[in-house]
This record gives structure tokens, sequence and C-alpha cells, in this order.
């Protein structure tokens, strides 16, 4: 199975949109499933606001772990982090239109742009070529 079909997989067993994006990118970064599915936690439902979209969330967190020098003196790895995260946020408003949950699920009486599932699948995507896993 790969990263998109496990990530909806996911989903559909209750994780969140964040949770469904990091999870599969356990063994990549050297973290175990249930830290990562305790830190996404409470980026799901737009961090719980629908505001910032899961899967985008879910897409800074595998960037930020992926990327990260770890140096908790001088870190170092920040701007390259940022500079992916551009790419990957930029990615994913040229196939969804928004970032932003409420507006994604069209919940102020807009048409729906995507379901979670496709955000989530468009996440993992985005995720796989800039981090070429």
């Amino acid at each position: 199975m790969n990263k998109k079909e496990q990530a909806v997989e996911l989903h559909g067993k209750g994780y969140n949109c964040a949770q469904s994006v990091v999870c599969p990118f356990c063994e990549d970064l050297g973290i175990d499933v249930q830290t990562a599915f305790k830190l996404s936690e409470a980026f799901g439902g737009g961090m719980g606001t629908f505001s910032t979209c899961g899967a985008v969330s879910g897409m800074a967190m595998v960037i930020g772990m992926k990327q990260s020098d770890g140096n908790l003196d001088k870190p170092k790895s920040k701007s390259q982090s940022y500079k992916l995260m551009k790419e990957a946020t930029n990615k994913f408003l040229e196939m969804n239109q928004s970032t932003i949950c409420r507006e994604i699920k069209g919940m102020d009486g807009g048409e729906v742009l995507r379901s979670c599932n496709g955000c989530i699948e468009d996440a993992v995507a985005i995720l796989e070529e800039l981090l070429d896993n």
C-alpha cells in the first residue's frame, strides 16, 4: 500500500486530516506512530476552528521533522523548512484554491472545493514530490 492509500485508510479509521498525512511518514521520519498521532491531534478540523486545513498542517509537521537539523543551540535549518513549506502551500493552493478548511468544505455557503480525502491525498503527493519519498 502506498502512502496516499495508507493516509486515506487512516482517515477512514477516524484519524483527522493532519494525523492521516503525518502518520504514513513516521518510518521515514524516525518517529513512532503513536507520538505522531498525539502531536498532530489538535491540528484536525482546521485546528479545531476550521481555519488552516489539517492536511496543510500535516505537511508542515512532516517538512519540519524531515528538514530540521535538530540543533537546539544553533538551529540553521529554519529557512530551508520555510522555503519547502511555502512551495508545498503554493502547490496545495493550485490544486485546491484555498488552505482554509472552512473554505475548502464550503461551510459558508460556497461550493465544496475538495473532499477531506482529496486534500489528504494531495498533501501526501506534494510531500512525496518535495521530499523525494
